[in-house]
């Protein structure tokens, strides 16, 4: 089931940073290579066929080139602005892919972005992590699900 989640948030992740920030040099890797204190966690809570969250998390240097990019103004620090922006591309992402899912008969919502650290205390049945290097920076994703019931 793992392999089933991380492809689509993989393919959605790669459509979305072509679509918003004409980024196609994207490749994954496994989270454990990615390391950074300083960075800009979004948490996608997920209900339905599967409850639980998607954690993205993004380098502070990464957030602002994403945000650059996107609004075409030279962001120096991440404000009320750069957060919500980040947010909102971690929400289109996974609205994409809960819409991929659907197709796989697995129907899920999404809740509102939260900027928080994600409570690594909780068990998942379904949970994996990868990393996706880009020319603006790394964003890792960590998919934390659990099957409905």
């Amino acid at each position: 089931m793992n392999a089933n989640l991380y492809a689509p948030f993989l393919e959605a992740t790669r459509n979305v940073f072509k679509l918003m920030l004409d980024l196609s040099d994207i490749s994954d890797q496994p989270a454990e290579t990615f390391a950074c204190d300083d960075e800009l966690d979004i948490s996608i809570g997920v209900v339905g066929d599967l409850k639980g969250e998607v954690v993205y998390r993004f380098p502070r240097a990464t957030s602002l080139s994403m945000v650059n990019i996107m609004s075409g103004m030279e962001m120096e620090s991440v404000d009320d602005f750069v957060t919500s922006a980040i947010a909102e591309i971690a929400n289109i992402i996974s609205g994409n892919v809960l819409m991929m899912l659907a197709g796989n008969n697995l129907n899920c919502d999404i809740l509102p972005p939260v900027l928080l650290k994600p409570d690594d205390s909780k068990d998942y049945d379904l949970r994996t992590a990868c990393c996706l290097v880009t020319s603006v920076g790394n964003v890792c994703l960590d998919l934390r699900l659990n099957p409905a019931g």
